[in-house]
């Protein structure tokens, strides 16, 4: 269950649902049961709830949820914003199910109270004013707030703050996770998520054809690469880390220490000669060789045992690092650029996308949010795009490279439109170096033939377990030593796959 929908598609679902015989004030029984369920777990028998009930069917989900409550011993009464003359369909049928008296939607609550938030859900488009911002501010003054499907204010499909939104405790969604559940900010407000089956059948899902996931080991664990008892290190793949001068060394360190942990037979890092003793002194099972400048990387990367090549890192700003990726672009393997090798080309990004549109090869580009707005801040077409997602999207499409675009939301999307979000990356993973840790981690799972979505998803969870693993305290040093503890649990993961779904004779 990792697809993230749209507000649009789960209408689909709905709709689909009901169009093949579930009622649709059955899946509103289900939701308004589950919502009244979590209710149940979290507070004793006569609790007194308030419920605010928009006018839509997410207010006929808190109706619902109301006469089960009182049916339970619970003390609920019902704030009907906007009254009943606009309540239609199954938010009506909920409003004659319950048996109390609902009162105007006002701004006071009493201090025990419980508030469950049915005003909006996930369908709002436009921003919350007048006494419908009034009343979500005062839902904020309540310390415990239980979001139906998503908290108020929060748009579903790009996860931004409509106005205003509430901030919940707890928030109760149904069939699958909607993109505003895992995107910032909307994730802030969410609290806790509690994923719940109202009748929906998963067959909708093939109908529907989302195209976006949560980043989980799922979505990429069959293309692992697992070694096998008959490789050795030259098959395993050749990953290359080009460095920068003697002083800015330690980046590239990171990132070739993190392609060897992830798999790597070998790893090399391409030095100016002038770094060469530092990296000499500083490397074991990493290799160090002179190359200097572009033309000698082509050189270099001329042998196809060397097919994955890391740019960036520590690698300085300017025309030669700009020349150094436009060399490595011209052949054929891997290619990620992180750093210094995006913010290089952030007065000529039309020459970059002009060089990954035009190559066979894979390439991976790794921005934060500050790299990514240099680079395509004047593309207005993905600078105005409305969420972190469909900026992505929108520079994999128009460079034809993955694009990583990192942060607490990292999103990995690639130019056919597919995007995994990864959730739950620890804060204290906002580290010096922690950047270069990633890049390497990346190419050395292309470096092993691991296709460019799958690796690039598959880097960033591990990236984000390994700093849950390490605590916080972390520092950069820290995420590569967890790799091999995170290894195991996938193989274990991956042998038990493959003893539940056998492959045929």
């Amino acid at each position: 269950m990792l697809e993230l929908l749209t507000t649009a598609e789960m209408a689909q679902a709905d709709h689909l649902t009901i169009a093949a015989g579930h009622p649709g004030i059955e899946l509103m029984e289900n939701a308004g049961r589950a919502v009244a369920d979590i209710v149940t777990r979290q507070h004793p028998s006569g609790t007194r709830i308030a419920i605010v009930a928009g006018p839509g069917n997410n207010g006929g989900d808190g109706l619902v949820a109301a006469r089960v409550l009182q049916e339970r011993g619970y003390r609920p009464r019902v704030l009907l914003f906007g009254g009943t003359s606009h309540l239609r369909g199954d938010a009506l049928t909920a409003f004659q199910r319950w048996a109390g008296p609902c009162e105007p939607a006002a701004r006071d609550f009493a201090p025990d109270e419980v508030v469950i938030d049915a005003l909006f859900g996930a369908g709002i488009d436009r921003p919350v004013e007048g006494q419908a911002r009034d009343l979500i501010e005062a839902i904020n003054s309540k310390a415990c707030v239980l979001a139906v499907d998503l908290p108020s204010g929060i748009n579903g499909t790009t996860g931004a703050i409509m106005g205003a939104a509430v901030r919940a405790s707890d928030t109760a969604t149904f069939f699958r996770h909607k993109l505003g559940h895992v995107l910032l900010p909307g994730r802030l407000h969410c609290g806790r998520t509690h994923l719940a089956d109202i009748g929906i059948p998963g067959s909708v899902i093939d109908a529907i054809r989302p195209r976006v996931w949560l980043n989980s080991p799922s979505l990429w664990l069959e293309s692992l690469p697992i070694p096998k008892a008959t490789g050795h290190k030259y098959t395993r793949g050749h990953a290359v880390v080009v460095s920068g001068e003697a002083f800015s060394t330690g980046a590239a360190r990171l990132a070739a220490r993190a392609a060897l942990r992830a798999g790597a037979g070998l790893v090399t890092i391409a030095s100016p000669p002038e770094a060469l003793a530092v990296h000499a002194v500083a490397n074991l099972a990493v290799m160090v060789r002179p190359v200097n400048g572009a033309g000698e990387l082509t050189d270099f990367l001329r042998d196809a045992r060397r097919n994955a090549v890391v740019l960036g890192p520590g690698g300085g700003v300017g025309a030669s690092m700009r020349e150094m990726v436009l060399a490595a672009l011209a052949g054929d393997c891997a290619v990620v650029l992180d750093a210094d090798a995006l913010t290089s080309f952030a007065d000529q990004p039309d020459a970059l996308a002009t060089a990954l549109r035009g190559r066979q090869g894979t390439t991976l580009l790794t921005p934060h949010e500050g790299e990514f707005r240099r680079l395509f801040s004047a593309l207005s077409a993905i600078s105005d795009a409305p969420s972190k997602l469909e900026k992505a999207r929108r520079a994999a499409a128009r460079t034809g490279a993955i694009c990583l675009l990192k942060g607490p939301d990292t999103v990995v999307a690639a130019p056919d439109g597919r995007a995994a979000i990864v959730h739950g990356a620890p804060p204290w993973l906002a580290t010096a170096g922690s950047g270069d840790v990633l890049a390497g981690l990346a190419a050395g799972l292309l470096a092993q033939g691991m296709a460019g979505f799958e690796a690039a998803s598959a880097s960033v969870w591990l990236h984000a377990q390994a700093a849950v693993a390490a605590g916080p305290g972390l520092i950069s040093e820290d995420l590569a030593d967890v790799i091999p503890s995170l290894y195991q649990q996938l193989y274990r993961w991956r042998a038990e796959q493959a003893s539940r779904h056998p492959r045929p004779e």
